[in-house]
């Protein structure tokens, strides 16, 4: 038995390519004094990995070239010298694209695939959850009755956004691209609308469905979009800075022309990372886990088979081809 592993071949110059990664084989890890070896199951793709492939100064360090992409998995463990940790505990660790992984404990949580299925732990009830959680109550901090827009609304992290919302008692509209997308955020999330900015109209189809203005914005995208709702934003408004996927392979893509909107409106504006929360992660997975089993927050999966295809599945989240949270299956 063997494990695989890609790694990061090189740097992307412009857009992902598949030459950017390398699929290897090497032996299965053996656990030592206060190690376990997992199985794992599942593998998230996340956005923030793009970054991690650049050698640039961020909020984390970058990936190393040669290295095993890093990333979150789920799985079983198959050995343990731990104290903690026991063969046949399922866990979440920093294992990265690789079927096996190793861990002393630092960072691993323990986590129930009878509560909610294990694959919800890289999405709902995981890392997007979480920042979607902290994100809205901690930096949008929306009253009942406000109205709040979510882009990248059928993903993992804005779906839940819209759900968290809703509970509060907002008008919630979304943002997604293309129909389909938007006739699940609006039928099965239960957004009060959702606007498809593929269609043409982006700054028409926002006017409309949100006729009283938007009070906070949750962005995940950047660029046009982020230009289009700045046109809508009520005073002392807040936006949710998540993510700028729509500039990731590209940067010029992120130009801001109706930057005077922040003077105008006296628009908060919070760039966060959820990582800079420890202290709030307990709490969110505590009520993102029982919304979860309770089906008060739903989601959906786009799921690669084998760890071979992550690649390309990579690129195409990245591109927007992902319907809700991308995983790749590796069992």
């Amino acid at each position: 038995m063997k494990n695989k592993q890609i790694l990061l071949a090189a740097r992307p110059l412009g857009a992902v390519s598949e030459s950017n990664f390398s699929l290897v084989e090497t032996g299965i890890p053996r656990a030592g004094d206060g190690e376990f070896v997992v199985r794992n199951h599942f593998l998230s793709l996340d956005p923030y990995m793009r970054g991690r492939m650049d050698e640039a100064k961020s909020y984390a360090a970058s990936a190393a070239v040669g290295a095993v992409m890093v990333g979150t998995t789920v799985g079983e463990v198959i050995e343990s010298k731990h104290p903690k940790f026991k063969a046949g505990d399922f866990v979440e660790t920093r294992s990265g694209w690789q079927l096996y992984g190793i861990s002393n404990g630092g960072g691993a949580r323990r986590v129930d695939p009878a509560f909610v299925p294990l694959s919800a732990y890289l999405g709902a009830v995981g890392m997007p959850g979480v920042t979607a959680w902290i994100g809205l109550n901690e930096h949008g901090r929306p009253k009942p009755g406000e109205t709040v827009v979510v882009s990248a609304a059928s993903g993992a992290v804005g779906g839940t956004v819209g759900q968290l919302a809703k509970l509060k008692g907002c008008r919630v509209v979304g943002i997604a691209g293309g129909r389909a997308k938007c006739d699940y955020v609006f039928n099965q999330l239960g957004f009060d609308a959702c606007v498809d900015y593929k269609a043409g109209n982006l700054d028409a189809d926002l006017k409309a469905a949100c006729d009283k203005g938007i009070d906070v914005y949750f962005d995940n995208v950047g660029g046009p979009v982020l230009d289009a709702v700045l046109g809508h934003m009520n005073a002392f408004s807040r936006i949710a800075l998540c993510g700028l996927i729509s500039g990731y392979d590209n940067a010029d893509a992120l130009t801001v022309h109706n930057f005077r909107s922040f003077l105008v409106n006296r628009i908060n504006l919070r760039g966060f990372i959820c990582s800079d929360h420890i202290e709030l992660w307990k709490p969110a997975l505590a009520e993102l886990g029982q919304l979860v089993h309770d089906g008060k927050i739903k989601y959906r999966e786009s799921i690669a088979e084998g760890l071979e295809n992550a690649p390309a599945a990579f690129i195409g989240l990245l591109k927007g081809k992902n319907f809700g949270k991308q995983l790749v299956k590796l069992v």
